[in-house]
C-alpha cells in the first residue's frame, strides 16, 4: 500500500513538473516573440523618427537604452515602495517615455522653426529686392540660417536640385512641418508663384503677419504662465505628499502600498489627478 501510494506522489510530481516546465517554456516563447515584436515596431518608428530631426543614431542602441531605462525604473519602483505589483506599471509607463520625449521634441523643434520663419522671409524678400533669384535667395539662406530652419530649407533646396517642382517641395514642408505657419507661408508662396504676383512684397507682408500672430501668442503664453504653474502644483503636490507621508508614518501608509483597498485607492487617486490636470490644461489652450 505504501508502495502505490509513493508511485501516485512520483507521478503527481512528474505531471506537475512537466505541466510547470510547459507552461515555463510557453511563457519564455510568448515573451520572446512579444519582444522581438516590440524591438522591431520600435526600430522602425525610432529611425524615422531620428531622421526627422537629421540625427543619425542607430535605433538598436536606442532600444537597448529604453529597455535598460524600462528595468532600472521598475526596480527602483519595487525597492522604493517594496511592491513587486508596483513595479509592473512602471516597467510599463516607461515603454511609453520615448513617445512621449519625440513629442515633446518635435513641437519644441516647430516651435522654434515658426521663430526663425519671420527673419528668414525678411532675408528671402531683401535678397529678391536686390534682384537675385529665387532659387539663389534660398541657397543663400540655407548657407546663413541656424537649425531647424536650415535643415528644413536645405532638404528643399535639394528636392528642387533633384528635379521636383517648387510646389511639390512646399507640399513636402509644410507636411514635415504641419504648423499653422508654415501652411500659411506655403500658401502665400505658392499663390504668388501662380499668379504672377510681387513675391517679395508677398513675403514682406506673411513675415509681418507672422511675427505679429507670434507676439500675441507670447503674451497669451505669459498670461496664462501661472495656470500652468497651478496645473504642475496640483498634479504633484499628492504625490510628493504621499512620499512625505511615507518616510514619516510607513506603517499607517503600508496599506496604500500592500493591500488590495489601497491599489484601488491609488487608481481612483490617478484617475482624478489625470482628470484635473488635463481640465487645466485645457482651460489655458488658447488658439490663436
Amino acid at each position: 500500500m505504501s508502495a502505490n501510494n509513493d508511485l501516485i506522489v512520483i507521478g503527481v510530481t512528474l505531471v506537475a513538473a512537466l505541466s510547470a516546465g510547459l507552461l515555463a517554456w510557453f511563457v519564455i516563447d510568448l515573451g520572446s516573440t512579444t519582444l522581438k515584436s516590440y524591438r522591431a515596431s520600435f526600430t522602425e518608428r525610432t529611425q524615422f523618427q531620428v531622421q526627422e530631426f537629421f540625427l543619425f543614431i542607430d535605433a538598436r542602441k536606442l532600444f537597448a537604452v529604453n529597455l535598460s531605462v524600462m528595468l532600472l525604473g521598475a526596480l527602483v519602483a519595487w525597492f522604493a515602495t517594496g511592491s513587486a505589483l508596483l513595479a509592473v506599471p512602471v516597467f510599463f509607463a516607461l515603454a511609453l517615455m520615448p513617445r512621449l520625449m519625440y513629442a515633446w521634441m518635435r513641437q519644441r523643434r516647430q516651435t522654434k522653426f515658426e521663430e526663425q520663419l519671420p527673419d528668414a522671409l525678411m532675408m528671402l524678400c531683401g535678397g529678391m529686392r536686390a534682384g537675385v533669384g529665387f532659387s539663389s535667395a534660398l541657397a543663400q539662406l540655407v548657407a546663413e540660417a541656424p537649425a531647424p530652419l536650415g535643415q528644413e530649407f536645405s532638404l528643399l533646396v535639394r528636392e528642387q536640385r533633384l528635379g521636383v517642382t517648387l510646389e511639390q517641395s512646399l507640399n513636402n514642408l509644410a507636411r514635415r512641418m504641419p504648423t499653422q505657419t508654415t501652411i500659411l507661408v506655403v500658401s502665400a508662396m505658392r499663390i504668388a508663384t501662380e499668379t504672377g504676383g510681387g513675391l517679395a512684397e508677398t513675403l514682406e507682408r506673411t513675415a509681418n503677419t507672422i511675427r505679429s500672430r507670434l507676439q500675441m501668442e507670447g503674451k497669451i503664453g505669459a498670461l496664462t504662465a501661472q495656470g500652468k504653474l497651478q496645473a504642475w502644483v496640483v498634479g504633484l503636490l499628492p504625490v510628493a505628499l504621499g512620499l512625505i507621508l511615507n518616510k514619516m508614518e510607513p506603517e499607517a501608509m503600508a496599506m496604500l502600498w500592500h493591500t488590495r483597498v489601497g491599489w484601488i485607492t491609488l487608481a481612483v487617486l490617478a484617475i482624478f489627478e489625470f482628470m484635473g490636470v488635463y481640465v487645466i490644461r485645457k482651460i489655458i489652450a488658447i488658439d490663436v
